[in-house]
């Protein structure tokens, strides 16, 4: 039979478990910054994805009808146009904020489809869109496909 006194305990003290979690909050707080960021980068690219989507359809809704995608409310995608997407993500707004919508002779363009920032979410300014812009066009809201049509309205333009 052994004595149990001879024998240090096991485990870890109050100390060495402080340490540890002193040391895994200061790691923590070097990485949540970072994944906050990259919400904010994914939020980007699901919206120029999705509007790669949107534009593609309207291209191919051009092509295949004679016609373009005619002028919908904000946020609610036009009958003739539900065919070519799926009218329940167009409805369900976009990744960072608005709403979609297709315009058809309209604000200066023959036809576009794009994001309308009506109150729904988040509002963006030209700072973030241009970011978007850069993503897949030339940076400047200005010119090039993807443009500002209006005061809260960026488009992408499938014909001027």
């Amino acid at each position: 039979m052994r004595n149990r006194s001879n024998h240090p305990a096991r485990g870890f003290t109050l100390v060495e478990i402080l340490i540890v979690v002193v040391i895994l909050g200061i790691l923590a707080a070097i990485v949540v910054p970072q994944f906050a960021g990259a919400t904010e980068e994914s939020r980007r690219a699901s919206f120029v994805s999705s509007i790669r989507v949107f534009g593609d359809a309207a291209d191919y809704f051009s092509v295949r009808e004679g016609s373009y995608v005619p002028d919908g409310s904000s946020g609610e995608c036009p009958a003739e146009f539900a065919e070519y997407v799926r009218a329940e993500e167009f409805e369900a707004g976009t990744p960072i904020g608005g709403v979609w919508d297709t315009e058809f002779n309209d604000s200066g363009v023959t036809s576009a489809v794009g994001v309308h920032f009506d109150g729904t979410g988040e509002t963006r300014d030209d700072a973030f869109m241009t970011i978007i812009d850069a993503m897949f066009d030339d940076g400047d809201l200005n010119t090039g496909r993807f443009q500002k049509l209006a005061a809260d309205r960026y488009y992408l333009i499938i014909e001027d």
